[in-house]
Formats: C-alpha cells, structure tokens, sequence
C-alpha cells in the first residue's frame, strides 16, 4: 500500500508544469472579497504558485463513529493543481497490534477509498458516483490552502457577503460545492457542504452535511497557514467529528520526501 501510494504522488509529482509564476493583485481581482482579503492576509501575494503542495501532519486522530474512542493515525497528504488531485495515506494498528492501512485517491475526478488489514487483507474498496463528488468536495474544501487550486478553470466562485464565498468544482463530469466562512481578519475559518456522501452501513451511503474547520494560524516562509484542522459530520442527532490533526507544514515538492 505504502509503495503503491508514493508510486502514485511520484506520477503526480513528474507531470507537475513549474513555471516560477508568482500571485498577483490581478489573478484575485475577480475574487468574492473575502477571497480576496484571505489570499492578502495570508501573505499569498507575490509568493510562487503551487503546482503542488505535500500537507505535513502531526499528532492526527480519528474516529470510526460518535460512540467508538478516538485512535492515532499517521497520514501523508500530497495535493496537485493542474489536474485536480488528491492522495492520502493512512496508517495505524487496531487493537494495537494488527497494521491498518487505508489510501484515500481523488484523481481523474474519481475518488476512491481502499483499506487493508495485515497488508492483505481487503476490508474495504470503495468506488463510484457517490465517492467521486465526496472526494472533489474534499479537494474543493482544501482549495484555499492550496490557493492557486482557486485559480483555476474547474474552481468558480460567488460572493454572498463580507465573509461568506460559495465555490463550486466541476471536472471530468463530477460537480460539487459549498460554502466558505471567513472572519473579519481574513482568516479562513471553516467550509460546509450538503453535498458529501456518509457511510450508513450495509455498503450503502448517504448526503450528510460535513464541516471542516480551520484555526491556530501560523507563518512559515511568510505565508499564514492553519495548524489546527477539523472534520465534523452535522447529522440530525449532533455533531460527530471525527477527523482532528495539526497541520506543521505545507511544502512544494518535485520528489517525493
């Protein structure tokens, strides 16, 4: 699973086009304002733009449901521009002894999540219409900390008011969308959608609004990142977040590191 995932960022990586162009004032003029008042705060302006980003982690947990513990997983993330991807590797152990392994894959506008036990075993392989659009709103809700994903052709935009853009993605026939908050400062506080698909068991699933959330803003190169990340499911009886982790670094690559 390791192996197939870093052959997969490497394919992503080589077809990466650096062309050294930088962000400007003009690239966010047609931006909702608060788009625009977040790319200035970040210290996006004048920075290179990314034709890819690897997301570095620390201290990341998760839950299976509302009533099961919390667990430590390490995960890799490497986000991609000018084809819209996303690739994500997991690991942990259950029980504390038998290795779990999951890929989370958003590419070619497919998504698809694979998981195996012992490093063989199957548990789950999930694929098909209703993985596609999760997987492109999970991408589009990571837009912003990758900002020249905002840039482009498959990204639209709508202004609603001083700290609320709706964005929209659509490629390869897969659409989605959701709603960004922002604070007065610029910050990027938090993304929702309707449009994200929960496992309800017995293989099928189902819309539920999804949260994620942002805070803990840090610099590094001079750019303002979130460290603090959230994923929140808001279902009908309460809130289950079930994705928390610190978010140390992003960093452009052209191997893998």
């Amino acid at each position: 699973m390791k192996r197939m995932f870093l052959s997969e960022v490497q394919t992503e990586i080589d077809k990466s086009i650096v062309n050294h162009e930088v962000f400007n004032e003009k690239d966010i003029i047609n931006l909702p304002e608060p788009v625009q008042r977040y790319f200035r705060y970040s210290g996006y302006i004048g920075k290179e733009r990314m034709t890819n980003v690897k997301f570095v982690w620390d201290d990341v947990s998760f839950k299976m449901s509302p009533d099961k513990p919390w667990f430590k997983i390490k995960y890799e993330q490497y986000n991609f521009v000018t084809e819209p991807a996303r690739l994500a590797y997991i690991y942990s152990t259950m029980f504390g002894i038998f290795p779990f392994e999951g890929r989370d894959k958003y590419l070619d506008g497919q998504g698809n999540m694979l998981g195996k036990l012992l490093k063989i075993i199957t548990i789950f392989n999930v694929m098909g219409a209703e993985i596609n659009v999760s997987a492109a709103v999970t991408y589009l809700s990571e837009s912003l900390i990758v900002p020249n994903c905002a840039l482009q052709q498959y990204v639209r935009w709508e202004a609603i008011d001083k700290n609320h853009a709706k964005a929209s993605i659509e490629y390869k026939g897969v659409k989605a969308e959701g709603i960004f908050t922002f604070n007065d400062q610029g910050e990027f506080m938090k993304f929702e959608t309707d449009e994200r698909y929960m496992d309800s068991g017995n293989g099928k699933s189902e819309k539920q609004k999804w949260t994620a959330e942002v805070s803990c803003y840090i610099k590094k190169d001079g750019i303002k990142i979130p460290s603090k990340v959230k994923a929140i499911w808001n279902l009908p009886n309460g809130d289950h977040e079930y994705f928390k982790g610190t978010l140390t670094d992003i960093v452009y690559v052209k191997k893998i590191v």
